[in-house]
């Protein structure tokens, strides 16, 4: 079927702004249309990690309104609750208003109100000192902000490779999962075709991430009657509207996609063609079981993957255009029996051990509807294939005369990276896709720029030697290839405090910030002595195990001296975190500060063409507050960094928007894409614009470019997009990026435990690392349900962010706290009647870590093994501007308090951190609990309860009662 090329990403007339957008005057004397606002300023939402464009309207200096940019590419004018909401997130009794330095005992909420100069100069003398000695005794960690760019960049230059932001308690199983298959991968570094699909997968999708174009995408495949099938063990917002919800068992998601692989290649419902054009399917693999070679590429001697033809019946180079590549069999190349990669997933995954009948009941999906979803997905992809009269032309030059799709695309989140099992999982997802030839094509999985990558792609993360007053070699994230790039030393000791990058987590793509606290505290691999923290919750909401957290926060050495010698800490809010801290950098409000959604980060690109957005000060501060990427960029200065400081000694940058104008990473590339050069004509390369901050807020606050019609598909071959790659600097070179169904880079691992190479692992690791480095995925048995008594905790615990909410911000937020200000345990009403359990029953909730206290609500929407409850709702007393009567104090619950940290201890004595041992990604979803009804009298109230926070000097009083709004009604009544 063939069809007209898209108009692009969310481009319905519906959704494109109106010439006036006042209603008519109806002659009724009422105006329908009222000014609210003296001036409009569009900037970038930052309530949620969505990145929507907005209006804010302003009335007399203060924030009257917020609303969607129609124009702006990721939402088209749409807005959630959340991003409406930003008012009161401005306004929120809870920010902190000056630096603040403890006085009483970490942990209790006593500080006096220093100057901004007294902090700088505490800060500047600490961190002196460490740079000095040890960098490394720096450890850098921040949450969910969108300037890692700068702030993984002040790192490298101060020295310490102790730096990673949350993706590593997120979704690095996703971005790895994927990175290292595809060179992509979904949200922020892909999107479904949403204009083609006709059969739209979604896996462990909660609603808070990516909302509005998720929503604005469902919406198109809903009108067209496209299918919807989620796979989630919770039926609530999007898997609520599916046209078929699997409630799957937690951890087992890969199972089930093993055996979609199982029936699809048993029916021979793969498209043969893709695979040979665009991945490593039929690269020949050495087979010589007890060889340093095993399992490895057969190269030539230039280093290039040999294929064998099947017709020349030799082996010839794999990306060569002329050649009859093989599939399967098994050969002889210099005298080392090999076969084709597709030949060993033939093999593994057409064992009876991934057929349906054998997951079935481990997944909790019958046995025929697993055979239903496989038959319709090979029915979509090769029964209703879809064409676009497109011409194109690809890497080698040959040209074709239309796009080729098959509408079948598929979308996954934390749902299956939060386990201990998900890197693999997240690979299966895509191996599926590949298969059925749905990556970057019509209808499919679509990379969105600076994507895709090589797989997987560079550089490789610095810090290996580490040298006083000395930067990094390079960034302190990024991809290994194998053994040689761990940063451990000669003895196999990680180098980092979080243990990314070592026999640990040796793929750890975004640093294990989950670990940090307890490792420092253990002194383990070593001591620090700055821990400096942004915007994360890590006494709280952010981490596991939260009780012993703020132990180990607080925690003394034998001379009497904190353990974790100094904290430093930086939020906009007092939040749970910031009684921990030593010294407080109070932020601004995302509304008072500029920020860089760059390319160079996480950008705002869609599949038709990249783009980068910024947020600027709308309103100015009302207290002694600063944009903490100011600071840091001010701390860079008076440590005197390289690229902070010009030769002469004074500051290379004023502040961040001086910074976001004229820095560069590399000749002509800085953080923003758009208006680059003295004219502002250039796009991705080009000098420093002094206008360029200009240019973006005149644009709505945002750049994009959209690709030519023969750019937007294909762009792993596609020769008019690769060029264009190029010259942006996305890749280094031209060249095909070639999908890694097959990954060579851990097949090194598994031959490093097995005695080859020059790095190796410790003995007591060579187990590991050959059982989960494995070059194809496969599934087992999430940790902690691997050690529990499952009949003593035979449920699976979870939690999800509403999509009203977002991490521990939303829920201080007057107008969502109306939405939900007491989180419940959903329960399947059948497991409820076995446990003699009734709706609104108090209950404690109980794992091998401990116990926790909530409400339940009985409901049909879940998996009846499964229990879950929203996130980040429960709340500590004295935090968050709250009343100590407030609901999120007293019947709100947090199931990290029960959800352990560490692995149980393995034969060696050794417990890991609870991740995954591929990435290190924090295993949140792993847990096992069970529920007992309370006792009458422990019941109408949660437990755990701590201490009451003390208040920062001038916090105000919590009020009774927060509204909004009323002084701009007085003003406009008063002017009628």
């Amino acid at each position: 079927m063939r069809h007209s090329p898209p108009r692009g990403a969310n481009s319905a007339p519906s959704q494109r702004p109106l010439a006036d957008t006042r209603a008519p005057d109806e002659g009724d004397g009422v105006d329908t249309s009222p000014g609210i606002s003296d001036s409009i300023a569009k900037t970038t939402c930052y309530m949620c990690a969505c990145r929507c464009g907005i209006d804010v309207h302003i009335k007399d200096g203060k924030v009257r309104y917020i609303n969607g940019n129609k124009d702006h590419p990721v939402n088209r004018g749409v807005i959630c609750g959340k991003g409406s909401s930003g008012i009161m997130q401005h306004y929120s009794p809870a920010r902190l208003k000056k630096p603040l330095l403890r006085t009483g005992p970490r942990g209790s909420g006593a500080f006096r109100e220093i100057e901004w100069e007294e902090a700088f100069s505490i800060a500047t003398e600490r961190l002196s000192a460490v740079r000095r000695t040890d960098p490394k005794k720096l450890a850098f960690f921040t949450g969910r902000d969108q300037s890692q760019s700068l702030t993984g960049w002040w790192a490298s230059q101060f020295g310490t490779p102790n730096f990673a932001a949350h993706g590593g308690f997120c979704s690095v199983n996703m971005a790895a999962g994927g990175l290292y298959s595809i060179g992509g991968s979904f949200w922020e570094f892909g999107e479904p075709d949403w204009d083609n699909t006709r059969y739209f997968m979604l896996f462990g999708v909660a609603e808070d991430h990516d909302s509005n174009p998720i929503k604005i995408g469902l919406g198109k495949l809903k009108a067209r009657g496209a299918k919807v099938v989620s796979i989630n063990p919770c039926r609530t917002g999007y898997n609520a509207i599916a046209d078929d919800w699997i409630g799957i068992r937690p951890g087992t998601d890969g199972l089930f996609v093993f055996a979609l692989i199982h029936e699809l290649l048993k029916a021979g419902r793969v498209d043969l063609d893709y695979l040979l054009r665009y991945t490593n399917a039929h690269v020949l693999v050495v087979q010589e079981p007890g060889a340093s070679d095993d399992g490895l590429f057969v190269r030539d001697a230039d280093g290039n993957p040999l294929a064998w033809d099947r017709v020349a019946k030799t082996a010839v180079k794999a990306t060569d255009t002329e050649a009859k590549p093989a599939l399967t069999g098994s050969f002889e190349v210099g005298g080392r029996r090999c076969t084709p990669v597709f030949q060993l997933i033939a093999d593994r995954y057409l064992d009876d051990s991934y057929a349906p009948d054998a997951v079935a009941e481990r997944c909790g999906i019958a046995t025929d509807r697993i055979r239903r979803i496989a038959a319709e997905l090979a029915h979509v992809a090769f029964e209703q294939a879809i064409e676009l009269p497109v011409a194109w032309t690809d890497w080698a030059g040959r040209r074709h005369e239309t796009i080729k799709g098959r509408p079948v695309s598929m979308h996954a989140m934390r749902g299956i990276s939060a386990h201990s099992n998900g890197f693999h999982s997240c690979r299966a997802i895509h191996l599926l896709q590949v298969l059925l030839g749905t990556v970057d094509v019509p209808g499919g999985f679509r990379f969105k720029p600076p994507y895709p990558r090589s797989a997987p792609p560079g550089p490789k993360p610095a810090g290996k030697t580490v040298k006083p007053m000395t930067p990094l070699d390079g960034m302190p994230l990024g991809f290994v290839c194998g053994p040689d790039d761990l940063l451990v030393d000669e003895d196999g000791t990680p180098t980092r405090i979080d243990k990314a990058y070592s026999w640990d987590a040796p793929l750890a793509a975004h640093g294990l910030m989950h670990t940090v606290i307890r490792n420092a505290w253990a002194g383990d691999p070593y001591k620090i002595d700055t821990l400096m923290m942004y915007m994360s919750n890590m006494a709280w909401n952010s981490s596991m195990n939260t009780v012993e957290t703020m132990r180990m926060l607080t925690d003394h050495d034998e001379a009497g001296n904190y353990k974790i010698p100094f904290i430093i800490y930086s939020d906009a809010y007092y939040s749970e975190t910031v009684p921990f801290a030593d010294l407080v950098l109070p932020d601004t409000t995302y509304l008072e500060r500029h920020d860089c959604i760059s390319l160079l980060d996480r950008p705002i690109s869609h599949a038709d063409g990249p783009g980068d957005a910024i947020r600027h000060p709308v309103v100015e501060p009302d207290r002694d507050v600063r944009p903490f990427q100011s600071v840091l960029i001010e701390l860079g200065a008076r440590l005197r960094l390289p690229g902070f400081v010009d030769e002469d000694g004074s500051a290379r940058y004023a502040d961040y928007a001086d910074y976001i104008v004229n820095h560069e990473r590399t000749p002509g590339i800085g953080p923003l894409a758009g208006w680059r050069g003295k004219d502002g004509t250039s796009i991705g390369k080009g000098e420093a614009n002094p206008d360029q901050l200009q240019r973006y807020i005149d644009n709505g606050g945002f750049w994009h470019h959209d690709f030519a019609q023969d750019q937007r598909y294909y762009k792993m071959a596609n020769r008019s997009y690769l060029d264009f790659a190029v010259q942006m600097g996305f890749i280094p070179k031209a060249e095909p990026i070639i999908f890694q169904l097959y990954s060579e880079p851990l097949q090194r691992f598994r031959l490093a435990a097995r005695g080859y190479g020059r790095v190796q692992p410790p003995e007591a690791e060579r187990q590991r690392i050959e059982t989960y480095m494995d070059p194809l995925p496969f599934w087992y048995m999430p940790f902690e349900e691997a050690v529990v008594d499952l009949e003593k905790y035979p449920l699976h615990a979870l939690t999800q962010r509403p999509m009203h909410m977002y991490h521990s911000w939303g829920s201080q937020n007057a107008w969502l706290r109306q939405i939900t200000s007491q989180n419940r345990l959903f329960v399947h009403h059948r497991t409820a009647a076995g446990l003699g359990l009734v709706d609104d029953d108090w209950v404690w909730i109980e794992s091998i870590n401990g116990r926790v206290k909530g409400q339940i609500k009985l409901v049909d929407g879940v998996n009846e093994s499964t229990v879950w409850t929203w996130n980040a709702i429960g709340k500590r007393r004295g935090s968050w501007g709250l009343k100590d009567d407030a609901a999120e104090s007293n019947r709100g619950f947090l199931l990290n308090h029960i959800i352990g940290d560490q692995t149980s201890a393995d034969a060696q004595g050794k417990r890991y951190s609870n991740s995954d041992p591929v990435t290190g990604q924090a295993a949140w979803f792993d847990l096992r609990v069970r529920i007992v009804k309370c006792a009458d009298e422990e019941a109408g109230f949660t437990e755990p309860q701590f201490e009451r926070f003390s208040q920062p000097p001038h916090f105000e009083p919590s009020l009774d009662r927060l509204s909004f709004g009323a002084e701009f009604r007085r003003a406009r009544e008063a002017a009628e």
